[in-house]
């Protein structure tokens, strides 16, 4: 379970600029400003778009802020302690010939991994929501999910793939079961949006 997690970097950060680290420090601290208070800036997107919805579709979306939160953070945890060390631990340790070439990473190399990673997992996460609001407004439907789940399943092993580009298939799995359950999810919101839209109508 140690490589669940970021304990040891398989090789060598380097710092080519003078403020550099001075630079990252406050990219990180950013980042983290970001994921922290990622419910209060849904809460004013929300407080923007709501004046513009009607009284039912204001009761529709209730509890909004609430579950994009927790998928966000879902996804980020499962990314900072899955994902990126699987990711470093492959890419880090990979060689062309073994001992000839020695990897010296660049610190900014490093954290943009780390943090495009991390963001990237917390927004799929959302998806649930997306598909709710999709549903809503009779684009998505939960046959047409059904339908296209196998291509989806496909979409899922490629994504998880190349996430994760080491060869094991296990490592694979991990990362593509979460996101599958994810698409099951979606299905499931999707068949309680439009049987809502139908017992009202």
């Amino acid at each position: 379970m140690d490589s669940l997690c970021i304990k040891k970097i398989p090789f060598e950060l380097i710092n080519t600029e003078l403020s550099g680290q001075f630079t990252m420090h406050m990219w990180i601290s950013f980042i983290a400003g970001i994921i922290i208070a990622f419910p209060y800036i849904l809460w004013e997107f929300w407080s923007f778009i709501k004046p513009a919805l009607k009284e039912r579709e204001r009761k529709n979306a209730k509890g909004f802020i609430f579950f994009s939160t927790i998928l966000f953070l879902m996804g980020v945890l499962f990314s900072y302690y899955m994902i990126v060390p699987m990711t470093i631990n492959f890419l880090g340790g990979y060689e062309v010939s073994a001992g000839d070439v020695k990897n010296l990473i660049a610190m900014d190399s490093y954290i943009d991994t780390l943090t495009t990673l991390t963001l990237a997992s917390g927004i799929i996460f959302e998806l649930p929501i997306v598909v709710y609001f999709l549903s809503q407004f009779g684009i998505m439907s939960p046959a047409f999910m059904r339908k296209y789940r196998k291509h989806a399943i496909v979409i899922i092993l490629i994504v998880a793939a190349v996430i994760t580009p080491s060869s094991d298939i296990t490592t694979q799995l991990v990362v593509a079961f979460p996101l599958y359950v994810l698409y099951e999810l979606s299905i499931f919101v999707s068949k309680y949006v439009v049987n809502r839209k139908a017992k009202s109508n």
